[in-house]
């Protein structure tokens, strides 16, 4: 009898622990901000310092259909004469981003493309491969593969550089086969390296400074704005359900919340005469 107990005290301190570890384990993912709140809410990006170019931040909101509607015309107008989003189709992106079906014929969707088609770029590849040295490529997961932050500091680290066919280098990218196609709204900046050369913290080309050589269309905060809109659109690009998913994710961690009190009273009702 005595042995009997004991077995049916020690199950029920084992099934307790599990009960609370669960608890803990849901109340700690509650307690989680998602990735796109923690941007929102980080302090100075870092342009102001570019010397520190790989600390800038996208800060990416997805939920933001202002931003995404611009990125979107964004891309549309600079980067699929080259870039396909082939995982994409127009009507899902209107559809995602409240762009009604007249704004989508007029603006976004080129001549002779139907909404029900794929986002596909007309550049030939042969000629991509002859003219840059290889075929630009589809834009759909590069925010997933490469990150949001590092396609926002590569989008703004293009300088200057006679060495190359394009005229220009990346310091994000050393050696990029890109040519600078933003540079006529950025204007046209020269990278200061220091004299003795060497590398920074991150293994990249120390930056001393950058020199404007020539101004572009837009002011500098009008420029982060507008590759601030345009990665963000490209992060909704690569998961269009990801602001969805983070919204069930709260249901689901509730849910499991009430399901452990349950349990916990369950726990209390079957073992109350041991206790």
């Amino acid at each position: 009898m005595v042995d009997s107990l004991m077995h049916r005290n020690l199950l029920g301190r084992t099934a307790g622990r599990i009960v609370l570890a669960v608890a803990s384990l849901a109340l700690g993912a509650a307690l989680l901000v998602s990735p796109a709140a923690r941007a929102a809410e980080e302090g100075g990006h870092g342009e102001e310092h570019a010397v520190h170019w790989q600390g800038w931040k996208a800060g990416n909101v997805v939920s933001d259909k202002a931003s995404l509607q611009r990125g979107a015309t964004n891309f549309m107008n600079y980067c699929v004469g080259c870039h396909s989003l082939k995982y994409m189709r127009y009507e899902r992106m209107a559809k995602d981003l409240d762009i009604s079906t007249e704004q989508l014929r007029k603006n976004l969707i080129p001549t002779g493309a139907k909404p029900t088609d794929y986002i596909l770029s007309t550049f030939p590849k042969a000629e991509g491969e002859v003219w840059f040295g290889r075929s630009p490529p589809d834009l759909s997961l590069i925010t997933r593969s490469k990150g949001s932050d590092y396609v926002y500091q590569f989008l703004k680290t293009f300088y200057v550089d006679e060495t190359k066919p394009t005229k220009s280098n990346n310091l994000a990218l050393d050696g990029a086969a890109m040519p600078a196609v933003l540079s006529d709204l950025e204007g046209v900046k020269r990278a200061v390296f220091p004299a003795g050369g060497g590398v920074d913290a991150h293994g990249a080309k120390a930056l001393e400074r950058f020199e404007q050589v020539s101004p572009g269309a837009l002011t500098p905060e009008q420029f982060d704005g507008f590759v601030r809109d345009t990665v963000n659109y490209l992060s909704y690009v690569g998961e269009p359900t990801q602001v969805e998913r983070e919204g069930l994710g709260i249901w689901i961690v509730l849910f499991l919340l009430v399901f452990t009190w349950f349990a916990w009273l369950l726990k209390l009702e079957y073992w109350k005469e041991v206790h």
